[in-house]
Formats: structure tokens, C-alpha cells, sequence
């Protein structure tokens, strides 16, 4: 979610988008197999039949339209169950998992987070600012407009694509207005906000293009006054929402457990994502002592000086992945990061939680970037395997690429990185104590034992030196986000504790012999898929997986 509030990164990866297929139609022989070629074409069978109807350009998310999808998936659940994994490799039998919980991802959206039903936000028809994981965060409409998508500046023939899809917003906006039933009082609103959001990202794009493609200009103005207007009928609904948004404990932990394969409990995340809080904290009140005498991190006041810093903490950090054999380098790492160096903005108050951070030393958030290199492995170095090329539906990929990217803040710490920075290793723990509490206000959320703005006051409270307002823009978004999209809020912290069993099981076949070089080109190599199938892979071991689906 990070690249969503930095909106001055440049947009510099390119996001898969499947954007075609109707679903397969009735009369079509469904069928098994018992070979992993089989199962590759089941895959795409699947994703086929999991994408919605586009009906003259618009997904279909009807009430009719959703209940024909759910009524068919026991099918296609038979099928895979059908498949006879003995003897496959284990590579091969976690692809066959993978499916498995996309399609229990389908089965809670339908029987539980119906978003097309529930979520306002889950409208919205433009995007256009990066993200940072394999797969645009949260519930997404099948077929929104991903701009990173189109290489910048835009071709001719694609600004006439993204035309033809703007002057499809009003229709869309307008089965949103019969298709939102829910109850949820949060949802509802928070989700007009980001309709509203939406309006104004149409209007600031019509003036970036107007000159060089009016008629796309044009048809952005069209979408952002059909956006108005839906954020004005969601408005009038609003008193009659009354009830919670949150999906409840027992539905939370099946989720975790069947969805993101996570061996835990909503009530194990609380007892960890506390640990993680107090921990953080308390590690940063003895880094405060050590360094008292030190003068204290001041914010970046002029442009020349942001501008050095960030350069200078670049070149560092990329010296020091190839300097002390943290990865193997490649061609395409250094412009990866190199393109997320943003620009000085003037501001006397809160730029808000990662930007205070970044402004004060910007190696701790380039630690994070680490997302960057891996968005530009999955696009210079595609996964062997045709199923991990794509990524996982639903998010599931979540606590192995928020959770890998929270841990090199830690872990490059520990490889000794911040040894002439010692007031920057002070940012790495109220890092992770803003990820802690604001997963915690979540987990919360979810447990129907806070509201959105107990959720928002919770996070303020527990975030040092004051870095995070419950009223501003960062936790806002973020326990809205996680709100729409259960496990995600916790998946930063509960997958970097996963990923440190994964380090140290892997280190314990070895006797100890732990190259870390070879431990993160291997992890690289298996894909951004569930941490507890990264852990089979790579440990021959699948009790994480076991512990988590209940074998």
C-alpha cells in the first residue's frame, strides 16, 4: 500500500491485467487429469472461469450473475480434488494448492466479504498510481483501468483503449447502484470517500493529457461526473447503513487458514502482532538511549539536500546488497529502485507517517523497496512454472511480499547496514511498531471489537514521536484498506515472522552453514506465493501447511 500514499513515485512497473474472457459456457465438458500438464491447463480453465462476464464492456456482478458463479464452483473444486498428486514433485503438488486457495478465495468472497454487494470502493474504475505487489491490493473490479499498465508517455492506440474503457464508467457506476445491498455502516462510507477520490484522479489526469489527447481528456470528465453522481447516490443511502463491516473472528481465522494458508487463529495474530508492538517499542527506547548523546534525525528542509541524501542512501544500499553477498545482482535491479527516488515536496507539518520517515533517513523505506527489485525479477525473469507467472488471486501472495519487504528493514539492520546510521536503525522500529498497531486496528475491525475510528485511534496511539495522526491521510487509508481485505493489515508483520522460521529451519538442515546469498536467490527463485508453501519448497518440509489447513 505504501506506493498508493507516495504518489510521487514515478509509475515504473507494469501490473498484469487480464482483461478479456467471459466465462466458459455451460455446454463445455468439464474434465479432471492426473498430469501436471493437465493441471497447468486447469489453471487456466479456472482463471478463465473465475473472471466475470464482460457484458458490452462492463463486468457483471449481478446478484443473478454472482449466484450462477457460486452455485458452479463445487464443480470446479471436484475437479481439482480429482487430481491424483502422488508422486509429483514437490514444486508441482504446491501449484496444486495454489489453486486450491483461489478457490477458497472465491468461496469467502461469495459466501462472506461480497464485495460487489458490500463495498462502495469495490467501483472504483481507475487506478492510477502503481502498486507494489504482484497484484493490485484489496478487492478489485475485473477490468478497472490500471494506467501503470501503459508504457509513459502514451502511445496513440493506447490512449484510444483507455478512452474506449473511461466512456464505460457510467454504465459501470451504474450496475454499482443497483448491485450494493450491504449493511456495512464503515464500508459504506469510507467506500464513497474513495468514489470520491476516484472523481478527482479523472479530473487531474483530463488536465495531464488534454493537450496531447483531448478526446480522452474529454472522456475522463465524463467519468469523473459519473463518479459524482454515484458518490451522491451512495451519500443518500448512507443514514439507512447501520450494521458492522467487519467479518468476525471465525470468519477471519478461516480465511487465514484456507485462503492465505497462515497456521493461525484471529486470536494467535492478536497475541503476535502484540508481541511485535511492545517489542518494537521497547527495542526503541534502548536505541534512543544508546544514542542520546547523538544529535537528533532533523527532516529534510531544502531539495538539495533531500535530493543527496536519498542518492546517497541509494548508492549505499545497493553497494551494500553486492558488497556483503546479500543477493546476486542483476542488470535491471539498480534502475528498479533507482525509479522510486522521489522529489522534494515543501511542508511545514505532516507529510504524513512514510514520508516523515523517509525525510529523516531514507534507508529504511529503501530497505522496504526491496518490493521494487522483486516486481522487476517477475517481469525480467518470469517464473518457470506458467502457474506462478501469474499472480495469485485474492492477495494470497500478501504475508510473502509485505511480509519479505518488512523484514529486510530488520534484517538488512542486522546484516549491518545501519553501522554509520545509528539513529536510522531508531526508524526501523517505529516502522514496525506502525505496522504492528495498524495491523492490530485491523485485527480489531475484523473482530467486530472496534470500530473504523477506534481502529484509526488505536494505530495514533501506539505510533512514536507522534508520526501518526488518526486523522490523516495514512491510516485512513490503510484500516480502510484493511477493512476491505481481511489478513492483509496483519500480513506485514505475521509474514515476516513466518519468513524468520523459514531462515532458521533452513538454516538448521545446513548445521548452521547459512549463506545468505544462496538463502535469497532460492527464495526469489520459488515466486510470491504463500509463505508455508515457500517453507515446503525450500525446507521438504510441509507441516506449516499441514498446521494451517488442518491436515
Amino acid at each position: 500500500m505504501i506506493a498508493k500514499y507516495l504518489s510521487l513515485l514515478t509509475v515504473g512497473c507494469c501490473v498484469i491485467l487480464f482483461y478479456a474472457c467471459s466465462s466458459p459456457q455451460p455446454t463445455k465438458q468439464l474434465q479432471s487429469g492426473s498430469t501436471y500438464e493437465e493441471l497447468v491447463q486447469f489453471f487456466n480453465d479456472w482463471r478463465e472461469f473465475q473472471s466475470p462476464e464482460m457484458k458490452d464492456g462492463v463486468p457483471d456482478y449481478s446478484s443473478a450473475a454472482m449466484k450462477k458463479q457460486f452455485a458452479e464452483l463445487p464443480t470446479w473444486q471436484g475437479r481439482l480434488n480429482a487430481f491424483d498428486t502422488v508422486g509429483w514433485p514437490i514444486k508441482h503438488q504446491i501449484e496444486w494448492y495454489l489453486i486450491w486457495a483461489e478457490m477458497n478465495g472465491m468461496d469467502f468472497d461469495h459466501r462472506v466479504k461480497q464485495p460487489w454487494a458490500r463495498d462502495p470502493a469495490f467501483y472504483v474504475w481507475f487506478y492510477p498510481y502503481p502498486t507494489d505487489v504482484p497484484a493490485r491490493e484489496g478487492p478489485i473490479m475485473f477490468g478497472a483501468v490500471e494506467l501503470p499498465k501503459y508504457k509513459q508517455p502514451l502511445s496513440a492506440e493506447d490512449a484510444a483503449e483507455i478512452t474506449a474503457r473511461f466512456k464505460k464508467a457510467s454504465a459501470v457506476f451504474e450496475t454499482a447502484k443497483i448491485n450494493l445491498t450491504g449493511n456495512g455502516k464503515d464500508l459504506w462510507v469510507l467506500g464513497t470517500r474513495s468514489i470520491r477520490e476516484q472523481s478527482n484522479e479523472f479530473s487531474g489526469f483530463a488536465e495531464r493529457v488534454k493537450d496531447s489527447f483531448p478526446a480522452l481528456a474529454s472522456a475522463a470528465l465524463e467519468a469523473k461526473e459519473a463518479s459524482e453522481q454515484l458518490a451522491k447516490w451512495l451519500d443518500e443511502q448512507a443514514p439507512s447503513k447501520t450494521g458492522p463491516s467487519g467479518v468476525g473472528k471465525e470468519n477471519y481465522t478461516w480465511n487465514l487458514n484456507k485462503v492465505h494458508l497462515l497456521p493461525y487463529s484471529w486470536e494467535d495474530e492478536r497475541l503476535l502482532m502484540e508481541r511485535e508492538l511492545m517489542r518494537a517499542h521497547s527495542a526503541l527506547r534502548f536505541e534512543e538511549h544508546q544514542n542520546r548523546n547523538l544529535p537528533k534525525l532533523e527532516k529534510a528542509s531544502t531539495p538539495q539536500q533531500f535530493d543527496k541524501m536519498l542518492e546517497d542512501a541509494h548508492q549505499e544500499l545497493m553497494s551494500f546488497y553486492k558488497d556483503q553477498d546479500i543477493i546476486t545482482i542483476k542488470d535491471y535491479m539498480e534502475p528498479a529502485m533507482r525509479e522510486q527516488i522521489m522529489k522534494f515536496v515543501p511542508n511545514d507539518g505532516i507529510r504524513g507517517f512514510f514520508h516523515e520517515i523517509h525525510y529523516r533517513d531514507p534507508m529504511p523505506l529503501n530497505c522496504h523497496f526491496f518490493h521494487w527489485i522483486e516486481l522487476a525479477r517477475i517481469r525480467e525473469e518470469p517464473n518457470e512454472s506458467l502457474i506462478r507467472q501469474h499472480a495469485s488471486l485474492y492477495n494470497i501472495f500478501d504475508a510473502r511480499s509485505e511480509g519479505m519487504a518488512t523484514a529486510m528493514e530488520e534484517l538488512m539492520m542486522n546484516a549491518g547496514l545501519y553501522k554509520n546510521r545509528p539513529r536510522g536503525r531508531e526508524l526501523v522500529y517505529i516502522m514496525l511498531a506502525q505496522r504492528a498497531a495498524r495491523g492490530l486496528g485491523g485485527l480489531y475491525q475484523h473482530g467486530l471489537e472496534m470500530d473504523f475510528e477506534g481502529a484509526t485511534k488505536y494505530a495514533s496511539k501506539w505510533v512514536p514521536w507522534g508520526l501518526l495522526p488518526a486523522d490523516g491521510e495514512t491510516i485512513q487509508h490503510e484500516e480502510h484498506f484493511y477493512l476491505q481485505q481481511p489478513a492483509y493489515g496483519t500480513c506485514y508483520v505475521i509474514g515476516k515472522l513466518e519468513i524468520d522460521k523459514l531462515i532458521a529451519e533452513y538454516a538448521r538442515q545446513r548445521n548452521g552453514n547459512f549463506v545468505m546469498k544462496e538463502f535469497m536467490d532460492e527464495f526469489s527463485r520459488v515466486g510470491e506465493i504463500p509463505v508455508s508453501l515457500v517453507y515446503w519448497q525450500m525446507t521438504g518440509d510441509k507441516s506449516m501447511l499441514n498446521k494451517a489447513i488442518g491436515q
